[in-house]
């Protein structure tokens, strides 16, 4: 049986990576940009993810906003998954917020985090 698309969340950095591991309840690859990335990296990481479920959860600053749109030039494909701008950072947003957004794009996320 041919096994489902792999789903990739892009993050800015490892602080990022760890609480989105910590939340999500399924196999997904979770890809560091750590920060601003440059035009080969780019290129690079889209040739790899041509054929994945691709998702940006950036940070609601400007370096965040910055790598967002790079990445809706670059790579229109990716769905984008929004922080609250109150949180500011992924890494330091409540585990019940960053459960809530993530299951607002259908990744599934560990319950105990729902309430």
């Amino acid at each position: 049986m041919e096994e489902a698309v792999e789903r990739v969340i892009i993050v800015e950095g490892k602080t990022d990576k760890k609480k989105v591991q910590e939340v999500i309840n399924e196999p997904v690859e979770i890809i560091c940009t750590n920060g601003t990335i440059g035009l080969s990296r780019m290129d690079e990481l889209i040739d790899s993810l041509f054929d994945k479920e691709v998702f940006i959860f950036v940070d609601a600053d400007d370096s965040g906003e910055k790598l967002r749109r790079q990445f809706k030039r670059e790579f229109p494909e990716a769905k984008h998954i929004y922080i609250d701008r109150t949180y500011r950072e992924v890494a330091t947003a409540p585990e019940n917020h960053v459960a809530s957004v993530l299951l607002q794009a259908n990744i599934h996320v560990h319950s105990k985090y729902l309430f």
